[in-house]
């Protein structure tokens, strides 16, 4: 994510939470915290691929086509907490929904975490949310605790949920597989 992109970026925040950050939370952590990693997803076939951006902190799915240039229809945000990957944010444009673009910005987010040395990552979600809890079991992530009235619109409680070493053997080979049945339903040549 660039800053640029934060107008883009703030539609979809708007329309994916009751509480939206607000642009100065993004701008804060994309100018001067070395320990946020944000990614985003433009629309394209096959999936979006991680790319560094100096300072290493940065990170961008991107595709530069010929014309006209994409739109971003998703975003997943990271800090690094010592050797976790505490992940703050993702969501995905209403419109964008239901095309495996939230799992794979997850698994970019993964993906950039290990590069950068996290051992396993860890998320809050609502409990209500079964369809992103599912998707975050796929993933290795189980219910770690619980944080009680976490969410300031409703004061619905929140899950903890952690997956175990993300850089182990048996944790990559899962997610080289993962990967690859996203990739093939992506390109339309694998199960929904």
């Amino acid at each position: 994510m660039r800053e640029e992109d934060l107008d883009e970026v703030m539609v979809i925040e708007r329309a994916s939470f009751p509480n939206p950050w607000p642009a100065s939370a993004f701008r804060y952590d994309l100018e001067r915290a070395d320990y946020a990693c944000y990614l985003v997803a433009t629309p394209r076939r096959p999936p979006a691929v991680v790319a560094e951006k100096s300072p290493p902190h940065w990170a961008r799915l991107f595709y530069r086509p010929p014309a006209p240039p994409a739109h971003i229809v998703g975003y997943v945000g990271f800090w690094q907490l010592v050797d976790e990957a505490h992940i703050c944010n993702i969501a995905v444009a209403p419109a964008a929904r239901g095309q495996g673009i939230g799992e794979l910005l997850l698994l970019r987010a993964i993906r950039a975490a290990i590069a950068r040395g996290m051992s396993l990552a860890t998320l809050e979600v609502r409990v209500s949310n079964a369809v992103a809890q599912n998707l975050y079991r796929k993933y290795g992530f189980e219910v770690a605790g619980r944080r009680r009235r976490y969410y300031s619109d409703n004061g619905e409680d929140a899950l903890i949920m952690s997956t175990g070493r993300i850089n182990s053997p048996e944790y990559l080979y899962t997610l080289d597989k993962l990967e690859a049945a996203l990739t093939a339903r992506m390109l339309g040549r694998g199960p929904a």
